[in-house]
């Protein structure tokens, strides 16, 4: 049985050219990068070709790119390093109820060390008012920190009018970009942002290995210590394998990235017309079309997420229900409770994310298959009477 993966947003698969770039710095390349032997100087080379590959991906210098591993390191930083530094100017930082759990949990973990936060809420589509930011700002106020995409429901943030009003009060804006590098252009400048996080598994590279871009100028205490990698900023010895690849997968990702959009997007939008004029009482959670062009995240009533993630993997398609950082966890998604969804709805939800490998066909084989399994699902349910006229909510 082929199987049909729809969980990009979890992981994504390595591509082929990636690897390829990778395989070398295992064996024949494996230097040090901090070496100054010959073999030592090769391996630094290829970590600055990537440096410089990320940096042109998101409109940054060289010098702005600190190589992590992965995106939840990168919040982590991102957030205690600078609010750490800065504390004597203040320890009020401003986020939102949306954000992953890479960012929540460390703004938990400043919360018990005597920084507050205040979590600006977002409206029934998941999308942040700018206003509303501005609203939140005290004199004490040091840092924002606002994701640029979700990863349940895939609205896209306005990025450039927070960090408009973040640049206004002097304030640094932080955003986690994981879901959107790679997927929509990224630009740290016309953005505004001070601080960005990124992840190479999320764009066809190798897990394990990430990066965060720091404005030039800006004092961010290390998360790390240790040696004097990453311009003693980030101290271990490289992961001279994964950061090629992240360059690699990067610099692939976004090449034609408009054309790519589009095509995905074109499956996205084939792929929930088809769900909506399939069943009935469903809803689509996120921004009709302020969304990533890979995102597609429904709450079906009357169903069980968990049952259904279960019946489509038996039919051979990989789905999730939100974040797989909190897939095991039985309590419903922070994300479709902060958009208004009761309990019993924010249950039953489903995302399906694709990427530049899925298929029509693939697409086809679901809009055949989800009907089905819904309506089996629903038939066990007491709470759903078939032929009777519903009405979501």
């Amino acid at each position: 049985m082929n199987r049909i993966y729809l969980d990009n947003a979890a992981t994504t698969a390595m591509h082929e050219q990636v690897l390829e770039k990778m395989l070398p710095y295992f064996r024949s390349h494996y230097g040090n990068p901090s070496s100054i032997y010959a073999t030592g100087r090769d391996a630094r080379k290829a970590v600055e070709e990537a440096r410089r590959k990320v940096a042109n991906a998101i409109n940054a210098t060289a010098a702005e790119v600190y190589f992590t591993s992965g995106g939840t390191e990168s919040d982590n930083w991102a957030i205690k390093g600078y609010a750490t530094a800065h504390a004597n100017r203040g320890k009020h930082l401003i986020s939102t109820a949306i954000e992953h759990h890479a960012v929540l949990n460390t703004l938990e973990a400043l919360e018990g060390d005597g920084f507050e936060v205040s979590y600006v809420p977002v409206d029934e589509h998941g999308l942040v008012n700018p206003e509303d930011i501005q609203k939140a700002i005290r004199k004490d106020t040091i840092l924002i920190s606002v994701m640029a995409a979700n990863n349940e429901i895939g609205t896209i943030q306005p990025i450039p009018e927070i960090g408009r009003v973040a640049r206004e009060h002097g304030i640094a804006f932080h955003t986690d970009a994981v879901q959107a590098v790679g997927a929509i252009p990224v630009d740290v400048d016309s953005w505004q942002v001070d601080l960005l996080s990124l992840s190479a598994h999320k764009f066809h590279g190798p897990k394990g290995v990430g990066a965060l871009y720091i404005r030039k100028g800006l004092r961010l205490n290390p998360l790390i210590h240790g040696g004097a990698q990453e311009r003693n900023r980030r101290a271990g010895t490289e992961n001279l394998a994964g950061i090629v690849g992240l360059g690699a997968a990067i610099e692939l990702a976004t090449a034609q990235l408009a054309e790519k959009a589009g095509q995905i997007a074109a499956l996205r939008d084939d792929l929930i017309d088809g769900i909506m004029s399939a069943v009935p009482e469903v809803r689509l959670n996120g921004h009709p079309t302020l969304r990533l062009p890979n995102n597609v995240n429904v709450s079906v009533k009357y169903v069980e997420g968990e049952a259904l993630l279960l019946r489509l993997d038996l039919q051979g398609i990989a789905a999730s229900s939100g974040s797989a950082c909190t897939s095991g966890s039985l309590d419903p998604s922070h994300v479709l409770l902060a958009i208004g969804l009761p309990h019993e709805i924010a249950h039953g939800s489903l995302r399906l994310t694709l990427s530049q490998e899925t298929t029509q066909e693939e697409i086809n084989a679901v809009k055949t298959e989800l009907p089905r399994i819904i309506s089996n699902l629903r038939a066990m349910s007491p709470l759903y009477e078939q032929g009777e006229d519903h009405v979501f909510g």
